[in-house]
């Protein structure tokens, strides 16, 4: 197979032309309204913002209506701001905004910043490894309605009867026609009287009658099993994160103590959060 002389000359130019280079900043002007600059940072800070069904607009229409509604919002910007009064709620407004978003970039920049690995493998030592393998258990029961059927089939089954067989013939529970059989659960799984006697209980004993919002239960342990505890991998990203968090928290109790702060909350009624006539 042989390459077109076409095809050749398209590869070559391809090669010899080095890529475009980025040729634009969020510094770039894309308007201008009077002495106000309207930038792409300005545009694709927005576009970040937009809501995903707005964000799958094409790039050409995004642009347009953007610079369009920045070039009207601040046309009637400056007409407020030529009567020499901005209002007290836009004011406010926009210290809250401002606050917030230079809090926020100080919360991202604290919890993206990296983690002492020893720190990590620390915290997990003290909360996973250091602590107790956690038990399950498999177990069976026979359900019926009354104290002393569950007695009598207690009875019946310390003197050799077949758990399973009596379990099928007898049980009310959907695990009847399985021979009572629960499978594997936790401790906190199973309603509270159940849960409380299987933890008691002795593997291959007996235990009953237990009553429960279900009835009258007879419960045969089966086997218990330790569950394997997660590994540092599994469990590093919420160790991190509850890091970063004690670290922030520890940061803004510095800040307090450091700043001179007064709290003057207790001198206005809390239902005064609501009442707009504050503006009037």
């Amino acid at each position: 197979m042989t390459l077109t002389r076409t095809l050749v000359s398209a590869l070559c130019l391809a090669l010899a032309t080095p890529a475009v280079a980025q040729d634009y900043t969020a510094d770039t002007v894309l308007a201008r309204v009077g002495d106000k600059e309207i930038t792409l940072g300005h545009v694709a800070l927005m576009v970040s913002q937009l809501p995903d069904q707005y964000r799958q607009l094409p790039d050409e229409a995004l642009l347009d209506g953007i610079v369009d509604q920045l070039i009207d919002q601040e046309l009637l910007a400056a007409e407020l701001e030529a009567e020499g009064e901005v209002p007290g709620t836009v004011a406010l407004t926009l210290e809250n905004e401002r606050r917030a978003l230079m809090a926020r970039a100080t919360v991202e920049e604290m919890m993206g910043a990296a983690l002492d690995e020893a720190d990590v493998q620390a915290r997990y030592d003290e909360t996973i490894g250091a602590a107790p393998a956690e038990i399950e258990y498999n177990a069976s029961h026979i359900l019926v309605e009354t104290e002393e059927e569950a007695d009598t089939i207690l009875a019946d089954l310390e003197a050799g009867a077949d758990f399973a067989e009596v379990a099928q013939e007898k049980s009310t529970g959907p695990s009847g026609p399985n021979g009572g059989l629960l499978g594997w659960f936790g401790a906190g799984a199973m309603v509270p009287a159940f849960d409380a006697a299987v933890q008691e209980m002795e593997v291959g004993a007996l235990a009953g009658p237990v009553e429960t919002q279900f009835g009258w239960h007879v419960i045969l342990l089966n086997e218990t099993r330790e569950t394997a505890k997660p590994t540092l991998d599994e469990s590093r990203a919420g160790i991190e994160q509850t890091l970063r968090g004690e670290a922030l928290e520890a940061h803004l109790e510095g800040l307090r103590g450091e700043n001179a702060l007064e709290d003057l909350r207790a001198d206005v009624p809390a239902a005064a959060i609501r009442d707009l006539s504050i503006f009037e």
